[in-house]
């Protein structure tokens, strides 16, 4: 396999972006990730998005966005209809070919126009469940509550999840819900949103976007004095219909770790940091357990940035895991380290990283 890195990124997550446009929030990221390395789009090979039509309510709209690249010159491009970790899966496979030797992966979402758990409603089932339009929390708190009832883990548990994500979070100009002083008892005494969830046990909604420059072999590390290596990359599917798979486990993710590992050359939780896209803390629990990182006392730092519980961009908070993941790495705090990025209901799909320092 060919040596590919990650050698530079730039995030921005807000609560709403009311008055910005795609372009005016992708600008500046871009730019900031090509100026930190010194490149331009012209030394650009490769260029792929991650973004929603649907949610943009507007055909085609990622054409648009465009815009924020740069007119010119012309550039090799492509857009998945998906979170810009899978758009940067693809730039992966791109550098492999060896016709090229960068790429810039972005991908971006805003939420905030409309009711994001009801929106989510239309990726379910269209003949069984998508009728009965259960939102995004109803979803997620089945998922919840069956883990409950099967005696994997407790309340408490999952409200040390939510704390973990709120002190993590401290330090992040990213990060929406954070606390230094926040407790078990704290989110427990919280309203109940979607029994048995709480708001803290929820990922925190959020409208923002996400750049990362890749770059292969001696180019990486011509551009960036400690690239983070991709050592294994990964992604798998489970059943799309909820009632044929049990909630309380996420084959696809252990799946997509095992494989991801036996290109890394070592376990997916040997590693010193952990980055997990989870919509709620039950899901944080489910991908901590299939993926042998071990609870809150474990000895993988998990969620260091405060994870997507302290805010999710849809459509970009798979990428932003990544970056965070190889910010890491490229910092000298961690070796080795895991990012993670789901898609679809109660973790369908699951794609895991594996980054490494040299």
């Amino acid at each position: 396999m060919r040596e590919v890195a990650i050698v530079s990124s730039a995030i921005h997550q807000v609560e709403a972006l009311t008055f910005t446009t795609d372009v005016q929030l992708m600008v500046p990221l871009i730019n900031e990730a090509r100026d930190a390395v010194g490149l331009t789009q012209a030394d650009i090979g490769f260029t792929c998005s991650g973004s929603s039509d649907f949610l943009a309510g507007q055909g085609f709209s990622f054409v648009q966005t465009l815009d924020a690249v740069g007119a010119f010159p012309p550039i090799a491009e492509s857009h998945v209809e998906m979170d810009g970790a899978f758009a940067l899966y693809e730039a992966w496979v791109k550098l492999q070919i060896g016709e090229i030797d960068t790429a810039l992966v972005y991908s971006y979402g805003k939420s905030s126009p409309g009711s994001r758990r009801d929106v989510l409603a239309v990726q379910l089932d269209p003949y069984a469940l998508a009728p009965l339009w259960p939102d995004a929390h109803a979803v997620a708190a089945l998922q919840a509550r069956l883990l409950l009832e099967s005696g994997a883990v407790t309340a408490e548990d999952l409200a040390a999840i939510a704390v973990r994500s709120q002190r993590n979070a401290v330090g992040n100009p990213n990060a929406l819900r954070v606390s230094a002083d926040v407790t078990v008892d704290d989110v427990l005494a919280g309203g109940v949103v979607a029994d048995p969830l709480r708001a803290a046990d929820l990922a925190a909604e959020a409208d923002g976007g996400c750049a990362v420059v890749l770059a292969a072999g001696d180019r990486a590390r011509e551009l960036c004095e400690r690239p983070a290596w991709i050592r294994g990359i990964d992604h798998r599917i489970d059943a799309h219909g909820l009632g044929v798979r049990d909630l309380t486990r996420a084959p696809s993710a252990a799946l997509a770790a095992g494989k991801a590992a036996e290109r890394a050359g070592f376990a997916a939780n040997d590693v010193d940091v952990a980055e997990l896209h989870a919509a709620s803390t039950a899901q944080a629990h489910v991908l901590a357990t299939e993926m042998g990182l071990g609870g809150t006392g474990g000895s993988v730092r998990i969620d260091p940035s405060g994870g997507s519980l302290a805010a999710d961009t849809l459509m970009a908070a798979g990428l932003v895991r990544i970056a965070e993941a190889a910010r890491r790495v490229s910092g000298g705090e961690a070796h080795r380290a895991l990012a993670h990025a789901s898609s679809g209901p109660c973790l369908q799909q699951n794609l895991v990283c594996l980054l490494e320092g040299e």
